[in-house]
């Protein structure tokens, strides 16, 4: 049981890992001269970062992804001190559901960030805003984090709903 445990507090902190360097790191739309993200435009030949402002088109779906990014890493963090506390505070037998349902909700959050930075992304990269060319890029390793953080806190949630509190 020690052993299981284990294994879900590790998976559970990669889990965040992920989350934290997908929400943060500047790499959701990368080209050969440029990378962005939700939160900046950087471009290799130039050293200041231009921050996405209100000036950028479809800035309100570029929001809708930070909240939801930040809203998921809140709640992976929230989900890990819960289950933390669960561990010490449950009777045997009673399951961790509180824990696995706010790990579920951060399941959700990176969902819902990540579809939407999917289904927008033409739209996203059309603005005069940038100052060079990003609608020729590709998906960056930090979008492809996101997703892999989706099914990371989805599986996580599953575990803590099976998990039961053994000796």
């Amino acid at each position: 049981m020690l052993i299981l445990l284990a294994f879900i507090i590790v998976f559970h902190i990669t889990s965040a890992a992920l989350l934290f360097i997908s929400t943060i790191d500047n790499a959701w739309w990368v080209g050969d001269n440029f990378s962005t993200d939700v939160w900046r435009m950087c471009a290799m030949n130039t050293s200041p970062c231009v921050a996405i402002t209100d000036q950028f088109k479809e800035y309100q779906s570029i929001q809708a992804v930070q909240a939801s990014m930040i809203l998921s890493t809140i709640f992976c963090c929230v989900a890990f001190l819960v289950f933390i506390l669960q561990l010490f505070r449950l009777k045997q037998g009673e399951r961790f559901v509180l824990t696995s349902i706010i790990q579920l909700l951060s399941c959700l959050c990176v969902m819902i960030a990540a579809s939407i930075y999917t289904d927008r992304h033409e739209e996203l990269h059309k603005s005069s805003g940038y100052t060079t060319e990003v609608s020729k890029g590709q998906y960056g390793y930090s979008f492809v984090l996101a997703w892999i953080a989706f099914a990371f806190t989805l599986i996580s949630g599953v575990m803590y709903l099976v998990l039961r509190k053994r000796k």
